[in-house]
């Protein structure tokens, strides 16, 4: 399971991760926090804030895996966790200081979003380059794990900063914690990494790219049902906030726990996905198909404690498709084109954020927060059904339906001619 924690660079990457992350999810339940307080609860500016800062991926996403592709991995890292320590350290004085309005939560999101469209490709792709080919799905799986263990405690540990300080130094610590990432990538021996050899500058590169993608029909299902799946399903976070500040009343405290729980389940899917050897696409579909049915039972819990014992599994499931998702797209194309890929996978992953954080605030506005949280499931059970058909077909798989009988479903392999 923890196997590339025995490789040096790695190991060094991944303590300040942990590090950073908890930090990271601080800085994001004070984020939310912080316009709720400041927007008297609005649904729509807490769209409008996660809206600003994963638009710039939808905007310049396929570029920015353009540029990482030419340039070193590591030295690319310091610079965009530089900045994103700064960005911290300027909203934290500012909260701290009473000085804070909605605009400035907008302006640093976009700030952090503008940073993040060369930062996530990087650091995406550098992690081949720390532990090799062999070990790359465990290494994902356990960057996962880092995260997600910065989610269980972040969130609990900012609940608790916030209702008895504020949100302004949530900020502060958050700036601090850059310097743990910032520590491993200066203490790693280059010699020791796999670096891939950067491509060329050339003209057309970024079309390039988005041919390669293009040609392989499979990978484009993936992305487009990724790009529905965080459209409607995964604001996960925004509708977290929004049921327990607009339906169960509870506080900044209940917020972190509730966000916590969610992150307890993703831990525990990221650690068995460290386990597998290679990633299986029926663990995607089967992770995506089981995020959106916990979705709507979600929705319609009708007390905190239901709703926090619903957030687990939900947040395993994301977490087996995310996870696999992320292996499949890294283990299956051509190095030198791994940064426009893995941008292409960011932007379907975080780029329907800008159109998908409004349209659950305006759905939570208007009719409330468990028709939102509904409609997200709702919609991630058909995309991912009819995807697993489509990919079923193209895999010369047929699928038997027989009610009069047993077995009732059965898988049929036909052969690859009749698929088209």
């Amino acid at each position: 399971m923890f196997r590339s924690l025995s490789v040096r660079n790695y190991r060094l990457f991944a303590m300040g991760q942990v590090v950073s992350n908890t930090g990271t999810w601080m800085q994001r339940i004070a984020q939310d926090w912080l316009v709720l307080q400041l927007s008297g609860g609005s649904g729509m500016a807490l769209g409008v804030t996660t809206a600003l800062q994963f638009l710039p991926m939808l905007l310049f996403g396929l570029l920015g895996g353009t540029l990482v592709d030419r340039m070193n991995k590591r030295r690319l890292l310091v610079a965009t966790q530089a900045a994103m320590g700064l960005l911290a350290l300027a909203l934290g004085v500012l909260a701290t200081a009473g000085l804070a309005q909605v605009w400035h939560v907008y302006l640093f999101a976009f700030g952090l979003g503008l940073v993040t469209v060369l930062d996530n490709p990087a650091r995406q792709t550098f992690v081949v380059e720390m532990v090799g080919q062999r070990d790359l799905p465990n290494a994902i799986a356990l960057n996962s794990a880092s995260f997600q263990l910065g989610r269980v405690t972040g969130p609990a540990v900012a609940g608790l900063l916030i209702a008895a300080f504020g949100s302004g130094p949530v900020f502060l610590v958050n700036a601090l914690s850059f310097v743990a990432v910032l520590t491993g990538l200066w203490l790693m021996r280059p010699a020791e990494l796999h670096v891939t050899e950067p491509a060329p500058r050339a003209k057309g590169q970024t079309m390039e790219g988005l041919r390669y993608i293009l040609g392989r029909r499979d990978l484009v299902l993936l992305l487009v049902m990724t790009a529905f799946l965080q459209l409607f399903g995964a604001n996960v976070q925004n509708q977290i906030a929004l049921m327990t500040n607009n339906v169960f009343r509870a506080g900044a405290d209940a917020f972190g726990v509730a966000a916590a729980a969610i992150a307890v389940g993703a831990l525990a899917g990221a650690l068995l996905a460290a386990r597998r050897d290679r990633p299986r696409l029926g663990v995607l579909l089967a992770g995506a198909l089981a995020f959106g049915v916990l979705e709507i039972a979600a929705a319609l819990t009708t007390g905190y404690l239901a709703f926090l014992l619903v957030l687990v599994p939900m947040g395993m499931a994301f977490l087996s498709f995310n996870t696999t998702m992320n292996a499949v797209f890294q283990t299956s194309v051509d190095p030198q084109m791994r940064g426009r890929v893995m941008s292409m996978f960011m932007l379907f992953f975080l780029g329907p954020a800008p159109i998908g954080a409004p349209l659950v605030g305006f759905l939570a506005d208007r009719f409330g927060p468990q028709v939102s949280l509904a409609t997200g499931g709702v919609v991630t059970v058909l995309v991912t059904v009819l995807v697993s058909v489509l990919l079923a077909r193209r895999r010369g798989v047929g699928v038997r339906v027989t009610p009069t009988r047993r077995p009732f479903l059965a898988l049929t392999r036909r052969p690859l001619a009749e698929t088209g």
